[in-house]
């Protein structure tokens, strides 16, 4: 009888076993189906009512999946030691995608579906705005959706898993993060721009052009200006001005917090020019804002910022501009045009303010008319708002708060218990556009010599690429000397923000650097670290940094937008400060 018994269990056993592996065989293929559906949903995004087609397909496919791998069989061997947290892990990842193609997608897959990206052209000058408020509900649906379908795959513990499976939940979990943020930004940008684009009454937008040539926290100077008005969904441009139509205010315009003004002084808020030295965008704006009502007597609705890079980009969308001066800006060449160009063109800067308010013009009249192509032009705001080279205030606090944590608010790096978050903030001190000529960039680890806790690493570098002779190149250039600074060298004041709660270790400059110990700071609750450096042409300065904080998922560093990025070398886990 006991033989019988045991036969008995162990043909049940075999049989589960196999009832599992095919089911498993079975749901693999639907989610490789599914796969295969997703990629062509990316590949059509300028025509959605085929991509909501294949979502169709990847819904279908994905219920079947979560259907094979959720049946009382299967969830019975979720309890079973070591094969177990396998089937369960399976499991939780197939019903993650699944509620991310039906519950999710669908909605938006149905508005989309009716949609074209033709219609986001203006016409006659005029965005229709009811199609943000038709988007915005299935917008929100889908990107809570996903959120919730990344913080189920975050939940596995993936350190019981097997290798070969370990590694494909890893990266759907990657994926889901990253569609976490498109889904978010779209939600946001569908709420938000109706708003912006005068959908409840005219709208008045001060937009700053950053000029990365003369480096402060944010980009660069405030140069040109313009002023956009927006009613109903059409777009104006009403105003402009530049930097030398502004005074230098006898005391800042705006109470400045006392850690910034311990920081930085009271500069922000005298020059328009330095308003960007604030590594914190709504301060900047705020300060922006003040300027250009005691200018003007006109109180702008927001701020929005962009430096060149960032319109070449929108140049991309457009293609070339032809300028009143038979200029023509492409997206190949705007940033040399706008940034080195013109310097050497004209001597006068007043000369120069009129080239930048022409470019602006010409380049204002080319998106609005619908001459830009809808997909390349989204592309474009999304890879200039990554790059924190796209900044947006609004005074309207509900309006603003659609913002919060993203970068287009340009806020100060986050730490939390996800991330965290170094900032390097670069600002020129030579009175000159040699910024132009240098490059910048940033290396990160963790720590691995560490006992009893975490610790992180910073290496930022800088380098001066300009041409041997940079002394010969126009004193507005070089800056001809000013603030004691030798003709042809470029002298940079970076601001370094330890992460919040982050205690120093170590640091030490190496390279061309005019270093002799750190000044410093503290912004709300970030030690700061000064680091003022001289680089002749061809030299390069390094900062390592060595801090104790705890160790999280990501470790960053916010670097300011500049031209040149600098490739850097990968920091050894070691973390070793050079001597």
């Amino acid at each position: 009888m006991v033989a019988w018994t045991l036969a008995a269990i162990l043909l049940l056993t075999v049989l589960a076993a196999a009832w599992i592996g095919v089911r498993g065989f079975l749901a693999y293929g639907h989610l490789t189906a599914a796969q295969d559906a997703a990629a062509e949903v990316t590949e059509s995004l300028d025509d959605p009512a085929a991509a909501a087609t294949a979502i169709d397909r990847i819904s279908a496919d994905t219920a079947a999946a979560r259907a094979l791998t959720s049946d009382p069989i299967w969830q019975g061997a979720e309890s079973v030691p070591w094969i177990g947290p396998q089937l369960s892990a399976v499991a939780t990842v197939t019903a993650a995608v699944d509620d991310v193609a039906g519950s999710a997608l669908r909605p938006l897959a149905d508005v989309a579906s009716s949609f074209s990206l033709d219609a986001l052209r203006p016409q006659d000058g005029a965005i229709d705005v009811s199609l943000f408020r038709t988007l915005a509900p299935a917008a929100r649906t889908g990107a809570d959706g996903i959120a919730a379908a990344a913080a189920s795959v975050d939940s596995i513990d993936t350190t019981a898993l097997l290798a070969p499976l370990r590694t494909p939940i890893e990266d759907t979990g990657a994926l889901l993060h990253s569609a976490t943020d498109g889904a978010d930004a779209l939600a946001r940008a569908s709420e938000l721009l109706p708003t912006m684009l005068g959908a409840d009454g005219p709208r008045t937008y001060l937009v700053v052009f950053q000029n990365n040539a003369e480096w402060r926290s944010l980009g660069g100077i405030v140069g040109a200006m313009a002023v956009i008005s927006t009613d109903g969904g059409r777009m104006s441009l009403v105003d402009q001005g530049s930097s030398s139509d502004f005074r230098r205010f006898t005391e800042s315009v705006l109470p400045l917090p006392e850690e910034v003004a311990q920081v930085y002084g009271q500069r922000p808020g005298l020059f328009i020019q330095n308003v960007t030295q604030v590594p914190e965008f709504p301060l900047a704006a705020q300060l922006s804002q003040e300027m250009w009502a005691r200018e003007t007597g006109t109180r702008v609705d927001g701020v929005i910022s962009l430096d060149p890079v960032a319109l070449s980009y929108l140049l991309a969308a457009t293609g070339p501009v032809t300028l009143p001066t038979g200029d023509v800006l492409t997206s190949d060449n705007a940033v040399e045009v706008l940034l080195s160009g013109v310097y050497q063109r004209y001597e006068r800067p007043a000369d120069q303010d009129l080239f930048f308010e022409v470019a602006a013009a010409s380049v204002f009249q080319a998106l609005s008319s619908g001459q830009a192509d809808p997909t390349v032009m989204l592309e474009a705001l999304a890879q200039a708002g990554d790059e924190r080279r796209l900044l947006l205030w609004n005074s309207d606090p509900a309006a603003q708060a659609v913002l919060d944590g993203t970068t287009l608010q340009g806020g100060l790096p986050v730490t939390d218990a996800d991330q965290t978050s170094f900032g390097v903030y670069l600002n020129d001190g030579t009175g000159s556009k040699m910024d132009y000529y240098l490059a910048a960039g940033t290396a990160t680890a963790w720590c691995t010599d560490t006992e009893g806790g975490a610790d992180a690493a910073l290496t930022v570098t800088l380098r001066n690429d300009a041409p041997a002779d940079a002394a010969s190149l126009p004193p507005y250039i070089t800056g001809g000397g000013s603030y004691g600074v030798p003709v042809g060298v470029a002298r940079t004041l970076a601001y370094i923000y330890l992460p919040a709660g982050a205690e120093l270790v170590a640091a030490k400059a190496a390279g061309a650097s005019v270093v002799d110990g750190f000044g410093g700071g503290t912004d709300q609750g970030r030690q700061i670290l000064t680091w003022p450096t001289d680089l002749a042409p061809g030299e390069t300065a390094t900062l390592t940094i060595r801090v104790s904080t705890p160790q999280t998922a990501t470790l960053q560093a916010a670097l300011t937008p500049s031209v040149n990025a600098l490739e850097t070398s990968k920091l050894a886990s070691a973390c070793e400060i050079p001597q």
